[in-house]
């Protein structure tokens, strides 16, 4: 079957996952995807990887534009993806109200399941979190880090330690079975993220991959990108 061929933050896998059907339906094509952390999808593009379409943060779109890898106007918001914490299905949420209750929060764990602390969104932003309250070498010995959130929300829920926890973005803790969606990371550590789509400037397939943009994006899947994690 000849497919379109993303590249994707792993925060738009979901969303693709449930518009796969619907786009096969209206193009008869179906969806080739490497998700993952957002800079080695980034660098993949960069690279020659054959790519029709990418899903990446807002600022990484606009810097692929500036480099003519990305057709400037055909670039769209899908929305914004929190991170947050997970933890286990069977262990007890937590809560972090304020930057004392996460320090304490992560202090506590005997485990911390990350994405890539240097090219993903939600890694980057951990490893800064943990500098900011001071506790990223005392943490550093528990950090379990993985190539992106969804492999690490994986590892979380198959985790044997007595108190582990995870941290990334909202929507690869709710596509992952055997943990659940803990809590917001209070104001101050917060992140919110903006992921937008675009078509490349050597897609093979430019009106397939534009009309994936569409189904993506359209008023009437605002239900579906609410349920797998996306905002607005």
């Amino acid at each position: 079957m000849t497919t379109v061929n993303i590249l994707s933050g792993g925060a738009a896998q979901g969303l693709v996952r449930g518009l796969s059907d619907a786009f096969k339906a209206q193009t008869g094509l179906g969806i080739d995807g490497q998700f993952g952390a957002v800079g080695i999808m980034a660098d993949k593009l960069r690279a020659g990887t054959p790519t029709d379409l990418v899903i990446l943060t807002q600022a990484l779109l606009a810097k692929l534009a500036d480099e003519n890898l990305v057709v400037a106007s055909s670039i769209t918001d899908v929305g914004r993806v929190e991170t947050a914490l997970a933890v286990r299905s069977r262990d007890p949420k937590v809560t972090a109200k304020t930057e004392a209750d996460l320090r304490e929060v992560l202090r506590s764990a005997d485990a911390i399941y990350v994405p890539d602390t240097k090219a993903s969104t939600a890694g980057q932003h951990v490893a800064k979190v943990l500098d900011q309250l001071g506790i990223a070498s005392e943490v550093a010995p528990r950090l379990k880090i993985f190539p992106n959130g969804a492999t690490a929300m994986r590892e979380l829920a198959a985790s044997t330690a007595a108190r582990p926890i995870g941290c990334t973005q909202v929507t690869e803790i709710i596509a992952t079975g055997g943990i659940e969606l803990s809590g917001a990371l209070p104001p101050g550590c917060e992140l919110v993220t903006m992921y937008t789509a675009g078509v490349t400037a050597g897609a093979a397939h430019p009106k397939e991959a534009a009309a994936l943009v569409a189904l993506l994006t359209r008023a009437d899947h605002r239900e579906l990108r609410q349920r797998v994690g996306f905002a607005g």
